[in-house]
């Protein structure tokens, strides 16, 4: 068996460079991976500007001590430009977001001065309160957005405020969805006796689109050499990635590594891990293959850590996993050497620490277990029973 590091390493080492990029428009862009730098062009904001509603004075009208009447010479909205120079003894009623005018640099709000007709009286103030300077947030030639990351609603603002209208970025990934196996029936439709309701095509279908990937769903595949094989081509003409669930045991109706063999080929099947030993990693035609084990937590503990990281390499991401850390167990957790194990943990932030406990029963069939939890809790190999008050890894779902 391939340690779990080492099957993830050897995973990312085939997967070759990013998908192609495409123009998209802002609006349409949200979750995609930028392809390039974006450099700004300009500064942000523009000019010195005001950061409230109220007067622009220069500050050596500012007085030390007591008060001091300015007179006001205009009114500035924003979006409008003040043509004149303020000068000394004047102050400029002025707007959010108002350009400064010349010869102001500092802004007294509203409800601080007293207003008499054409004269405002103002007290001792910061010089430059009150004001925005030019390029504070983004200054021209600074790279803003760097190449790999993932455009969440603040990044399409920043390519907004620069003036920007499509950003280039990676195509997403398309996976093919298949699920394995005679025992497995269609939600919705009469289930025989001895069979299950296939829950793995659509946690996975979730997962997959969840990780900025194109879900195809190409249904359940019996237990029969010739449909299995014929299916799986099928699915890697028009996919990146082939993923199937079940048919990677050692059973006589377990399928997929004699397709595999035959029809692709094969890296390994087997991780040292707990649960989700079986795993057959290979190649499907042009396509990726990633056939994961039947029982559905296991089935979704090895697309977190194996499929996912994958699927964000294809998608140019810099960053391919989740950051692990360190948490309090504040339970005892059975634990034999030699394999990493996975627990479902329920993750909580409690006595100014992060404490870590499990959902109960861990059974790579209890399919409940992933709905109670929020992470993973990652024991390492070499090690063996953990004691409540241990420290132990934690790896959060998101």
């Amino acid at each position: 068996m391939i340690s779990v590091r080492d099957a993830q390493a050897h995973i990312l080492d085939r997967i070759p460079a990013a998908a192609p990029p495409e123009f998209l428009p802002l609006a349409a862009a949200l979750g995609r991976v930028l392809a390039d730098d974006v450099r700004a062009e300009m500064d942000v904001p523009p000019t010195d500007n005001s950061a409230v509603d109220g007067y622009a004075v220069a500050s050596a009208d500012v007085p030390g001590t007591g008060t001091y009447a300015l007179e006001v010479v205009g009114e500035l909205a924003a979006g409008s430009i003040f043509a004149g120079t303020l000068r000394t003894g004047q102050a400029l009623r002025i707007m959010t977001g108002a350009p400064m005018p010349d010869g102001a640099d500092t802004v007294y709000p509203q409800e601080v001065v007293e207003r008499n007709g054409s004269r405002v009286i103002v007290g001792p103030l910061k010089p430059g309160a009150n004001t925005r300077r030019r390029g504070e947030d983004v200054q021209a030639g600074a790279v803003v957005l760097p190449a790999g990351g993932v455009l969440r609603p603040q990044e399409i603002g920043v390519a907004a405020s620069l003036g920007l209208a499509q950003l280039l970025v990676r195509r997403k990934p398309r996976v093919a969805i298949l699920s394995t196996g005679d025992e497995v029936a269609e939600p919705g439709s009469v289930r025989k006796p001895g069979q299950i309701y296939d829950s793995n095509r659509f946690s996975l279908r979730g997962l997959v689109e969840g990780a900025g990937a194109i879900a195809v769903d190409d249904g359940i595949v019996p237990d029969q050499f010739d449909e299995l094989h014929a299916r799986l081509l099928r699915a890697a003409e028009h996919a990146d990635v082939v993923l199937t669930s079940g048919g990677v045991s050692v059973g006589d109706h377990d399928l997929v590594k004699a397709v595999l063999q035959q029809a692709g080929g094969i890296d390994f099947w087997q991780v040292a891990m707990q649960p989700g030993r079986p795993l057959a990693v290979g190649s499907i035609g042009r396509a990726h293959f990633f056939g994961l084990p039947g029982n559905p937590v296991a089935s979704m503990l090895t697309f977190h850590l194996f499929v996912r990281p994958a699927l964000w390499k294809l998608a140019g991401r810099r960053q391919l996993f989740v950051q692990p850390f360190r948490a309090t167990a504040v339970e005892p957790m059975g634990k034999k050497p030699g394999r990493r194990e996975f627990k479902r943990g329920i993750l909580t932030y409690e006595n100014d620490r992060w404490e870590v406990r499990t959902t109960g029963p861990q059974g790579s069939g209890i399919l409940s277990s992933m709905t109670a939890a929020n992470c993973f809790v990652v024991i390492e190999e070499e090690r063996g029973d953990v004691s409540a008050g241990e420290r132990v890894w934690v790896e959060p779902f998101q």
